[in-house]
């Protein structure tokens, strides 16, 4: 971790805003908090500010994210899951099944065809074990069935995450990623 943050003030590399703010791992909004909890360790203007200990303690690269949460299996969450093997198989049932307007993307090549087409159109990335993905179901399928755009769903599980992040900035913003 030290010599990332060493290559960023080396070469002034633009990083997370919050690191200024005392947050050296970046998670979901309401479970990472800042390292130590008081905030006065801190990465400002391409230099630490505080003890910079606590920040670059051997693994301490998740220092911070998903504070407070378990898996399934009582261990300490320290990732969102997304990218580990078999997270896909650990929910019973894909999310807007049935009679929703959500259209289901089965493929890498159909979601390209469809960010391509120039079409306006919503398409969400997400993980049907993913809690958040879950507690925002019926708001999304409220959502497709009056928009006047087609909405699309995406499964971020099964294609992993490089799919997501190969797509440049500028076709980013048609996506809409739930999962954690």
């Amino acid at each position: 971790m030290e010599d990332t943050f060493d290559y960023i003030a080396k070469y002034k590399v633009l990083h997370h805003p919050l690191h200024a703010k005392g947050y050296p791992s970046i998670g979901d909004a309401k479970d990472t908090i800042p390292i130590p909890e008081d905030g006065s360790t801190k990465f400002v203007n391409f230099k630490f500010e505080g003890d910079k200990t606590p920040w670059l303690d051997y693994a301490s690269e998740r220092k911070g994210r998903f504070v407070g949460l378990v898996n399934k299996d009582g261990s300490t969450k320290s990732e969102c899951g997304i990218h580990v093997a078999g997270a896909e198989r650990t929910f019973d049932r894909d999310l807007w099944d049935g009679a929703t307007k959500v259209k289901n993307i089965a493929s890498t090549d159909d979601a390209l065809a469809i960010i391509n087409s120039g079409v306006e159109s919503v398409i969400v990335v997400y993980a049907p074990w993913c809690q958040y993905c879950q507690a925002m179901e019926d708001e999304f399928a409220k959502y497709a069935a009056s928009a006047s755009v087609p909405v699309y769903k995406f499964r971020g599980d099964e294609e992993r995450v490089s799919f997501v992040k190969s797509i440049d900035s500028a076709v980013a913003r048609h996506f809409i990623s739930f999962y954690k």
